[in-house]
């Protein structure tokens, strides 16, 4: 009889036990629900200058900058923010499945993608250049890039630009990221690497590479730097607010100085949204 006793209380202290946790459990979940509050943005890792995750796991560039403050402007603290990588070949991929909410990773608007996605700003008009070692002078305009191993990553349309348009006998040389592009042109396996001149002025600039680049001064194509959202999503007219009231305020102009100032990148007024520049 006393065995039963015990039995039943400690039945009913599993079954307070058991209420207990299930009410603690709805009250955390109320409780930590802001802990829940993240957005997610794609981002270069590896373009110093725009979009640069660093040794000890800090982002910085222009692009960085620009979605910190656009997440805000939506209502996300910096912490809120869970960055991304987005390789220039996945940037498409990684909007349509929905594993990012934007993309801010130097990503030119032009009419393919935007078949694909869609895109707020412009936020920066950049040009597509070329950078060379500072000892060669064989490069002195577009067209001697003619038989030249010219290096861009996949999914970039900037070499495929040149071979279409400037200089027919390049030899495209395809790389999974800019750095193994730096580092072909260092070693010479590659003759020049182009994309757009922020990001080359953004790699020349670093003191590791300091003395032993140039860029060419070729304005090879104009590059509508947009901010890349899911196809019909409602967040390019919320980023589009935010990017006007970035460029009022000043701090567009602050990110500008801060990210391409110390490389004496000379970069052109905001755009206005909407307006592509051809």
């Amino acid at each position: 009889m006393k065995l039963h006793k015990v039995t039943v209380a400690a039945a009913a202290a599993l079954v307070l036990s058991l209420s207990a946790a299930g009410c603690s459990s709805d009250d955390d979940g109320g409780g930590t629900s802001s802990d829940d509050k993240k957005i997610t943005v794609g981002i270069k890792f590896d373009q110093p200058g725009i979009g640069l995750k660093t040794p000890d796991g800090k982002y910085t560039g222009f692009d960085v900058d620009v979605a910190t403050y656009v997440a805000k402007e939506l209502g996300y603290d910096a912490g809120d923010i869970e960055w991304k990588e987005a390789k220039s070949a996945d940037r498409e991929t990684l909007l349509e499945r929905g594993d990012v909410d934007f993309i801010a990773a130097s990503y030119s608007i032009n009419p393919e993608r935007e078949e694909k996605v869609d895109f707020a700003g412009p936020y920066l008009l950049a040009h597509q250049d070329v950078l060379i070692r500072s000892d060669d002078d064989s490069i002195t305009k577009p067209a001697d890039l003619n038989n030249k191993k010219l290096c861009s990553v996949t999914g970039s349309t900037s070499a495929q630009n040149v071979k279409d348009k400037i200089a027919p006998q390049a030899q495209l040389q395809e790389y999974g990221g800019y750095s193994e592009c730096l580092t072909g042109l260092e070693n010479k396996v590659i003759d020049a690497l182009t994309t757009d001149d922020s990001i080359l002025a953004g790699y020349a600039a670093q003191p590791e590479f300091k003395g032993k680049f140039k860029l060419g001064g070729f304005k090879l194509s104009n590059e509508n730097y947009g901010i890349g959202v899911e196809k019909g999503s409602d967040l390019k007219a919320e980023i589009n607010t935010a990017l006007e009231k970035m460029v009022e305020d000043g701090a567009w102009d602050d990110a500008v100085e801060k990210n391409f100032g110390p490389a004496g990148y000379k970069n052109e007024q905001a755009p206005k949204i909407g307006v592509i520049v051809s």
